[in-house]
């Protein structure tokens, strides 16, 4: 089997570079902050999704967790 030699760009350098920064200044941070990006990141996605999202998508997302949940109750109702 022959290998090929690539050549890394000076954009995959800095890639490597950034991504390695932020995960020692994440290894760094306390419970609470990690807790705090954590939040951060989950309300800004819903707020994204609420904004940018169809109704279509929507709909169809709140019809799998409104089936999700009666047929759970279901399952576990009888015979328990």
């Amino acid at each position: 089997m022959m290998f090929t030699n690539k050549k890394v760009g000076a954009g995959t350098l800095i890639a490597a570079g950034l991504a390695a920064f932020a995960y020692y200044k994440y290894s760094k941070m306390s419970e609470e902050e990690k807790k705090n990006i954590a939040g951060d990141l989950k309300e800004k996605a819903q707020n994204l999704y609420d904004q940018y999202a169809p109704e279509e998508l929507k709909n169809l997302f709140n019809k799998k967790q409104t089936s999700t949940a009666t047929n759970t109750g279901a399952q576990f109702g009888e015979g328990s």
